[in-house]
């Protein structure tokens, strides 16, 4: 088996494997990098070492089994037998579900989160989307302090799991996305810097220096990071990735990361004739990332929409801090901005910012499934001091106006894991840091930033605590009661109107025409022919539909049907969904 590596700045090489050392030769054809060749198999440990170093894992190790420290272990993807056929799941028409796989069970194993995929599709969403799973260190955290982005935390099962995950998932019609971190790794086994200039401080992010896109050497960098995408869709049969913070990819180049990316993308679902796609989390709120590359733009398929979630989260909840605080000024217009033209703000003003932000979406030629919509994320949630849900914060009538505005809207929508149910359970931050001094700062900074925005310090959960994760991890008993149960129940009608109306998945974002009362707190759009009202009001609202026959489809409380007036009456805290004829 022939091992290679890069190292451009190194006098010498070793490779060890299975205990035997040997040293590497240069490769005459890539400038930078070194080969050499060893009796190896499946599950053969082994490393490199640069300039007589300590051995150190592959950058480009597909298992860790001894966690980020440890040696790395060959991977023979050809061992697996796959039992799914599976022609693929595209964008269009999809419902996500965001899960993360070490809270969304009490074994936070990726076997035990397979048992579990008969009640998504039940519940009738389309793809699973995986909260990061490369190896980061400790056994439980979000995933997103994770290195050696080839392979798969070994604690959820490694790369095994994963494969019986998305065949399971295939084989109950369930595409599967991948979040994917490109623009940072982790603080605790991160050995790039020993083999190459992958970082870079010409450019810093929140996390630091910043991934070499553009700075002398970033031609294998960008091929490490592409390359990397390419083998979690092709050796695992993923649909997609979403792509953390694409604002912090930092790309003076002509060529974007993004469009080498998207491009690199592309070929591979021609090659594998299967669609494939790539979802970004943009703070940029700039078109051009979602905008096909023959139009101009970077070619990423879609982009998750805080703008929207922000109206909503106002709307909802009164809330004005921080980023809320444009959308709290007049919540029902930002959400009926968003509803209509997808992003709130499109260079307007922004007071969180200190600036103008944004950049106006071109409706015709930008289609609604491109933006991905939402009431709920790891990030919306996780990000509170306590960890509190939707449900924990409004009533369930208001939580379920939630569900029936994203499940309805023009954009792509997306469940974050229990918020079907409306989960009594929190979803805090946590960590399982193993280096004292790393534990203890996460736990005092994470307890300043909440301190200074009016929390008790001894009121923020402490994240290396065991007891944090265990607190976030879901109840599966509570679907099958009250109110879980009636929750439940709706999501699943929602989502089943979304798959038998075509209106309510037209691509077409300039035919959502809005209507609402920001006093009497309610909203109402239509879609073609669908008609969704919310009355966020805690008194009932007299809503005029106009002149045509309508007959509800579904209603969170009991409603009559518009009468000859047009005019329909829904109850406080309450939604429906007709269809006129």
């Amino acid at each position: 088996m022939q091992f290679e590596v890069w190292a451009p700045g190194a006098g010498r090489v070793t490779l060890e494997c299975d205990g035997v050392t040997r040293a590497m030769e240069r490769d005459g054809q890539r400038p930078g990098w070194w080969c050499a060749e060893a009796e190896a198999r499946d599950g053969s440990r082994y490393g490199f070492a640069v300039d007589d170093g300590p051995v150190l894992p592959d950058p480009r190790s597909r298992r860790q089994p001894d966690g980020p420290d440890g040696l790395s272990a060959v991977v023979d993807h050809g061992r697996y037998a796959w039992r799914a056929e599976w022609a693929g799941r595209p964008l269009p028409g999809a419902v996500l579900y965001e899960l993360h796989v070490g809270t969304f069970t009490r074994e936070g194993t990726l076997d035990a989160a397979a048992d579990r995929l008969d009640h998504l599709a039940g519940l009738g969403v389309t793809h699973v989307e995986l909260m990061p799973l490369c190896p980061f260190p400790g056994r439980h955290g979000w995933g997103y302090e994770g290195v050696s982005l080839w392979a798969v935390h070994e604690p959820y099962g490694g790369p095994e799991a994963l494969k019986r995950f998305v065949d399971r998932a295939h084989e109950r019609g369930l595409g599967v996305v991948l979040d994917v971190v490109h623009n940072h790794l982790g603080p605790s086994g991160n050995y790039l810097p020993v083999f190459g200039p992958y970082f870079t401080d010409t450019h810093h992010t929140p996390w630091g220096v910043a991934v070499n896109l553009d700075a002398p050497g970033s031609d294998e960098v960008r091929a490490y990071l592409v390359e990397s995408a390419l083998a979690w869709l092709r050796d695992y049969r993923l649909d997609g990735l979403r792509l953390d913070a694409v604002h912090a990819l930092v790309d003076t180049r002509a060529c974007h990361f993004l469009e080498e990316l998207s491009t690199a993308v592309d070929s591979l679902a021609a090659d594998l004739d299967r669609p494939l796609f790539l979802i970004a989390e943009s703070d940029l709120n700039d078109p051009r990332i979602i905008t096909p590359r023959a139009e101009g733009g970077l070619g990423v398929h879609a982009q998750w929409n805080d703008d929207f979630h922000h109206a909503l989260h106002a709307a909802l909840t009164g809330e004005s801090q921080g980023y809320y605080a444009d959308f709290a000024r007049d919540p029902f217009a930002a959400l009926a901005k968003t509803l209509t033209r997808g992003y709130f703000h499109d260079g307007t003003w922004s007071s969180f910012r200190g600036r103008g932000h944004g950049r106006p979406l071109d409706r015709s030629r930008t289609a609604a499934h491109r933006l991905t919509g939402y009431s709920q994320t790891h990030d919306q949630v996780g990000n509170r001091a306590q960890g509190d849900r939707l449900a924990a914060l409004v009533s369930p009538g208001l939580a379920a106006c939630a569900a029936t505005l994203t499940l309805t809207a023009p954009f792509t929508p997306m469940l974050f894991m229990g918020e079907e149910w409306a989960a009594g359970t929190p979803w805090q931050f946590f960590t399982d840091h193993t280096d004292p001094e790393l534990a203890e700062a996460v736990r005092s900074g994470r307890r300043r930033e909440f301190a200074a925005h009016g929390w008790k310090e001894e009121d923020v959960p402490d994240p290396q605590d065991p007891a944090t994760r265990e607190r976030s991890c879901l109840d599966w008993s509570e679907p099958e009661r009250r109110p879980h149960a009636r929750v439940l129940d709706w999501y699943r009608r929602l989502i089943a109107l979304r798959a038998e109306h075509p209106d309510l998945t037209d691509p077409d974002l300039a035919d959502t025409r809005v209507a609402y009362d920001g006093e009497a707190r309610w909203l109402a759009f239509r879609r073609g022919d669908v008609r969704v009202v919310v009355n966020l009001g805690t008194e009932p609202a007299q809503i005029p539909l106009g002149g045509r026959p309508a007959r509800v489809l579904a209603a969170w409380d009991p409603v009559e049907a518009p009468g000859p007036d047009g005019v329909l009456r829904v109850p406080g805290e309450s939604s429906v969904v007709l269809a006129q004829e």
